[in-house]
Protein backbone atom coordinates (compact mmCIF):
# COMPACT_ATOMS: atom_id res chain seq x y z
CA UNK A 1 0.00 0.00 0.00
CA UNK A 2 1.36 3.55 -1.11
CA UNK A 3 1.56 5.61 2.31
CA UNK A 4 1.53 9.21 1.47
CA UNK A 5 3.08 12.09 3.29
CA UNK A 6 0.45 14.86 4.43
CA UNK A 7 2.26 17.23 2.88
CA UNK A 8 1.50 16.10 -0.33
CA UNK A 9 -1.64 17.96 -2.17
CA UNK A 10 -3.56 14.36 -2.01
CA UNK A 11 -4.36 15.15 1.52
CA UNK A 12 -6.12 18.13 0.77
CA UNK A 13 -9.56 16.02 0.28
CA UNK A 14 -8.57 14.69 3.72
CA UNK A 15 -7.63 17.31 6.17
CA UNK A 16 -4.79 19.76 6.40
CA UNK A 17 -1.66 20.97 7.85
CA UNK A 18 -2.03 22.77 11.12
CA UNK A 19 1.30 25.77 11.54
CA UNK A 20 2.16 28.75 13.74
CA UNK A 21 1.79 27.19 17.12
CA UNK A 22 4.59 26.37 19.62
CA UNK A 23 3.62 22.74 20.53
CA UNK A 24 6.36 21.99 22.84
CA UNK A 25 4.88 21.58 25.91
CA UNK A 26 2.00 19.39 24.49
CA UNK A 27 4.70 17.36 23.13
CA UNK A 28 6.80 16.61 26.25
CA UNK A 29 3.68 15.96 28.17
CA UNK A 30 2.24 13.50 25.70
CA UNK A 31 5.86 11.88 25.94
CA UNK A 32 4.62 11.02 29.41
CA UNK A 33 1.84 9.20 28.55
CA UNK A 34 1.45 5.28 28.49
CA UNK A 35 2.85 3.18 25.41
CA UNK A 36 0.95 -0.37 25.54
CA UNK A 37 1.88 -3.12 23.56
CA UNK A 38 -2.06 -2.86 22.42
CA UNK A 39 -4.14 0.40 21.17
CA UNK A 40 -5.25 2.24 24.28
CA UNK A 41 -7.33 5.60 23.86
CA UNK A 42 -8.22 8.15 26.67
CA UNK A 43 -10.70 10.71 26.03
CA UNK A 44 -9.75 13.41 28.25
CA UNK A 45 -6.08 13.83 30.01
CA UNK A 46 -5.67 16.80 32.46
CA UNK A 47 -1.84 16.47 32.12
CA UNK A 48 -2.62 17.76 28.37
CA UNK A 49 -4.52 20.23 29.20
CA UNK A 50 -2.09 21.49 31.77
CA UNK A 51 0.50 21.81 28.86
CA UNK A 52 1.71 25.08 28.30
CA UNK A 53 -0.33 27.02 25.49
CA UNK A 54 -2.33 23.61 25.04
CA UNK A 55 -5.49 25.51 26.18
CA UNK A 56 -5.08 28.67 23.86
CA UNK A 57 -3.84 26.66 20.62
CA UNK A 58 -6.76 24.26 20.91
CA UNK A 59 -9.21 27.50 21.52
CA UNK A 60 -7.73 28.79 19.06
CA UNK A 61 -8.10 25.67 16.37
CA UNK A 62 -12.01 25.24 17.43
CA UNK A 63 -12.97 28.50 17.28
CA UNK A 64 -14.03 28.58 21.03
CA UNK A 65 -15.81 25.81 21.11
CA UNK A 66 -15.48 23.11 24.20
CA UNK A 67 -12.76 20.72 23.58
CA UNK A 68 -11.39 17.67 25.35
CA UNK A 69 -7.32 16.83 24.61
CA UNK A 70 -6.50 12.81 25.15
CA UNK A 71 -4.40 10.71 23.32
CA UNK A 72 -4.62 7.27 21.26
CA UNK A 73 -1.30 5.40 21.85
CA UNK A 74 0.19 2.07 21.01
CA UNK A 75 1.12 -0.38 18.55
CA UNK A 76 -1.10 -1.45 15.15
CA UNK A 77 -0.94 -1.96 11.83
CA UNK A 78 -4.70 -2.90 10.89
CA UNK A 79 -7.49 -0.92 10.02
CA UNK A 80 -10.62 -3.07 11.74
CA UNK A 81 -12.68 -0.07 11.45
CA UNK A 82 -13.42 3.56 10.23
CA UNK A 83 -15.49 6.06 12.10
CA UNK A 84 -16.44 9.77 11.72
CA UNK A 85 -17.90 12.56 14.12
CA UNK A 86 -19.80 15.59 13.46
CA UNK A 87 -16.82 17.84 13.62
CA UNK A 88 -12.78 17.77 12.75
CA UNK A 89 -10.13 16.19 14.96
CA UNK A 90 -6.72 17.22 15.86
CA UNK A 91 -3.94 15.02 15.44
CA UNK A 92 -0.08 15.02 16.84
CA UNK A 93 2.32 12.76 17.72
CA UNK A 94 5.49 12.21 19.42
CA UNK A 95 6.83 9.88 16.34
CA UNK A 96 5.99 9.50 12.91
CA UNK A 97 2.76 7.73 12.66
CA UNK A 98 -0.12 6.47 9.88
CA UNK A 99 -3.51 7.46 9.41
CA UNK A 100 -6.00 5.06 7.04
CA UNK A 101 -8.77 7.12 5.89
CA UNK A 102 -11.54 7.72 3.70
CA UNK A 103 -14.36 10.12 2.68
CA UNK A 104 -18.01 9.73 4.34
CA UNK A 105 -19.08 10.09 1.07
CA UNK A 106 -17.71 6.96 -0.20
CA UNK A 107 -20.09 5.35 1.95
CA UNK A 108 -22.73 3.40 -0.07
CA UNK A 109 -25.54 1.92 1.20
CA UNK A 110 -23.93 1.96 4.67
CA UNK A 111 -20.81 -0.43 2.84
CA UNK A 112 -17.34 1.10 2.10
CA UNK A 113 -14.84 -1.08 -0.04
CA UNK A 114 -11.86 -0.90 2.36
CA UNK A 115 -10.03 -0.41 -1.66
CA UNK A 116 -10.90 3.12 -1.23
CA UNK A 117 -8.76 3.83 2.25
CA UNK A 118 -5.25 5.66 1.79
CA UNK A 119 -2.49 5.51 4.00
CA UNK A 120 -1.12 9.09 4.71
CA UNK A 121 2.30 9.23 7.15
CA UNK A 122 2.35 12.34 9.96
CA UNK A 123 5.71 13.10 10.60
CA UNK A 124 6.97 13.79 14.32
CA UNK A 125 5.75 16.55 16.18
CA UNK A 126 3.29 17.61 13.09
CA UNK A 127 -0.15 19.06 13.97
CA UNK A 128 -2.97 17.77 11.53
CA UNK A 129 -6.62 18.34 11.14
CA UNK A 130 -8.92 15.63 10.14
CA UNK A 131 -12.18 16.61 8.40
CA UNK A 132 -15.20 15.86 9.84
CA UNK A 133 -16.09 14.35 6.91
CA UNK A 134 -13.11 12.00 6.61
CA UNK A 135 -13.34 8.39 8.36
CA UNK A 136 -10.38 7.12 10.27
CA UNK A 137 -9.38 5.25 13.37
CA UNK A 138 -7.07 4.53 15.59
CA UNK A 139 -2.82 5.06 13.93
CA UNK A 140 -0.95 2.99 12.98
CA UNK A 141 2.73 3.11 13.74
CA UNK A 142 5.79 3.63 11.67
CA UNK A 143 8.36 2.02 13.53
CA UNK A 144 7.16 -1.21 15.52
CA UNK A 145 9.56 -0.50 18.06
CA UNK A 146 8.70 3.24 18.78
CA UNK A 147 4.91 2.84 18.53
CA UNK A 148 2.97 5.83 18.55
CA UNK A 149 1.69 8.81 21.02
CA UNK A 150 -0.99 10.56 19.20
CA UNK A 151 -3.12 13.43 20.60
CA UNK A 152 -6.74 13.29 19.69
CA UNK A 153 -8.51 16.68 20.06
CA UNK A 154 -12.43 16.92 19.63
CA UNK A 155 -15.51 18.46 20.86
CA UNK A 156 -16.07 18.08 24.67
CA UNK A 157 -17.78 14.77 25.69
CA UNK A 158 -17.33 12.39 22.31
CA UNK A 159 -16.28 9.38 22.14
CA UNK A 160 -17.92 9.09 25.86
CA UNK A 161 -20.90 6.59 26.75
CA UNK A 162 -23.71 7.29 24.27
CA UNK A 163 -26.44 5.23 22.50
CA UNK A 164 -29.75 6.24 20.69
CA UNK A 165 -32.84 5.29 22.43
CA UNK A 166 -34.11 3.70 19.34
CA UNK A 167 -32.30 3.22 16.26
CA UNK A 168 -34.64 4.10 12.89
CA UNK A 169 -32.24 4.38 10.39
CA UNK A 170 -28.39 2.84 9.43
CA UNK A 171 -26.74 5.98 11.07
CA UNK A 172 -28.48 5.29 14.26
CA UNK A 173 -27.06 1.57 13.70
CA UNK A 174 -24.00 3.13 13.80
CA UNK A 175 -23.49 5.38 16.58
CA UNK A 176 -20.92 3.58 18.81
CA UNK A 177 -20.77 6.46 21.29
CA UNK A 178 -21.06 10.24 22.03
CA UNK A 179 -20.30 11.86 18.40
CA UNK A 180 -18.30 8.66 17.41
CA UNK A 181 -20.33 7.02 14.17
CA UNK A 182 -18.71 3.23 13.69
CA UNK A 183 -18.27 0.91 10.97
CA UNK A 184 -16.67 -2.26 11.58
CA UNK A 185 -14.63 -4.88 9.41
CA UNK A 186 -16.40 -8.50 10.34
CA UNK A 187 -12.82 -9.62 11.44
CA UNK A 188 -12.33 -6.86 14.16
CA UNK A 189 -13.16 -6.80 18.15
CA UNK A 190 -15.77 -4.41 17.69
CA UNK A 191 -17.81 -6.52 15.22
CA UNK A 192 -17.46 -9.13 18.04
CA UNK A 193 -18.73 -6.71 20.25
CA UNK A 194 -21.89 -5.81 18.49
CA UNK A 195 -20.57 -2.69 16.10
CA UNK A 196 -22.38 -1.87 12.39
CA UNK A 197 -20.59 -3.84 10.37
CA UNK A 198 -19.90 -1.87 7.70
CA UNK A 199 -16.57 -2.70 5.82
CA UNK A 200 -15.87 -4.72 3.21
CA UNK A 201 -12.87 -6.18 1.32
CA UNK A 202 -9.96 -6.77 2.82
CA UNK A 203 -9.59 -5.94 6.89
CA UNK A 204 -6.62 -3.69 5.61
CA UNK A 205 -2.55 -4.60 6.85
CA UNK A 206 -0.18 -2.17 6.35
CA UNK A 207 2.80 -3.97 8.28
CA UNK A 208 4.47 -4.95 4.86
CA UNK A 209 4.51 -1.90 4.17
CA UNK A 210 7.08 -0.16 6.57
Amino acid sequence: MEIISVFDKRFAPYGRVIEGYDTAALLAALKKTELPEGVAYVPRVQSLHDAAGAEDIMTAVYGGMPFEIGYCNGHNTKLNCLEYHRDSEINMGTEDFILLIAKQGEIEDGKLDTAKVKAFKVPAGVMVEVYGTTLHYAPCHADPAKGFQVMVVLPDGTNTDYRPACKANIMDSQLWARNKWLIAHPESDEAKQGAYIGLTGINIDIAADL
